[in-house]
């Protein structure tokens, strides 16, 4: 079944941070995703999954999906699920979410993202957002203009 992820970002002069989390059954560090709910658009599962998994809330760039192919382990083993994961320029991060008991969060700069990222999966992905980062700090430099200063939380 296809899922929808989120690239939690933000930005501060050339600088690029990713936001990773802590998978649930195994604490390996990965980007959050989920099942998109009934009548959601994949906009609205990206808000809801950061939310839920992250504690952040932001933008999601919807010009920039990235889909890739991520293994998951279940009970009956590893399945290859589709994922398409849009950047979200964070906006605000919360200390208390509904997943905050059973996940940790870190930012990393872009640069050292492949060596925290666990998954051989994730590697093309932000690989890919890397490569899209012209066009992704130019889109959140202007959402970032238009933001009250106090809502940045890189700064």
């Amino acid at each position: 079944m296809h899922r929808v992820g989120i690239i939690p970002f933000d930005t501060r002069d050339t600088a690029v941070a990713v936001l990773f989390v802590t998978s649930q059954t195994r604490g390996r560090w990965i980007l959050p995703k989920g099942k998109i709910k009934p009548n959601e658009t994949h906009l609205e599962a990206c808000l809801r999954e950061g939310f839920e998994e992250a504690g952040v809330k932001g933008i999601v760039l919807a010009d920039f999906p990235i889909t890739v192919v991520v293994t998951k382990q279940t009970t009956s083993g590893k399945v290859a699920l589709p994922v398409t994961y849009y950047p979200l320029l964070v906006t605000e991060q919360v200390d208390e979410w509904p997943e905050k008991d059973r996940r940790q969060r870190h930012w990393a700069l872009i640069e050292d993202a492949p060596r925290v990222a666990y998954r051989e999966d994730l590697l093309p992905l932000i690989k890919q957002f890397d490569d899209l980062r012209p066009w992704i700090t130019e889109a959140a430099g202007r959402h970032k203009s238009a933001q009250p200063e106090a809502l940045t939380p890189a700064r």
